[in-house]
C-alpha cells in the first residue's frame, strides 16, 4: 500500500481528535473509493453523450440565473 498526505483545516483536525477510536485513514480510503466508483459510473453513463462541457456550463448559468430571479422575487 502507498501513503498519501492529506491536509485538513486545523478545526477539523481538532474535531477528529475528539474521536481517537476512529481509523481516519480507513474513513478517507472509503470516501475515495466511493468517489472513484461514482466517477467511473458517470464516465460510463456519459461516454457516448454529445453533451459538451460548454453545454453544461451554459445550462448551469441559466439555472443559476433562474434561481436568482426566483429568490429575488420572494
Amino acid at each position: 500500500m502507498v501513503s498519501i498526505t492529506l491536509s485538513v483545516p486545523e478545526d477539523m483536525k481538532h474535531e477528529m481528535d475528539r474521536f481517537p477510536e476512529i481509523n481516519w485513514s480507513a474513513v478517507a480510503r472509503e470516501a475515495i473509493r466511493k468517489r472513484l466508483i461514482m466517477l467511473e459510473r458517470f464516465r460510463e453513463f456519459t461516454k457516448e453523450s454529445e453533451f459538451t462541457e460548454e453545454d453544461a456550463l451554459r445550462l448551469g448559468r441559466e439555472a443559476t440565473e433562474k434561481a436568482e430571479k426566483k429568490h429575488k422575487s420572494r
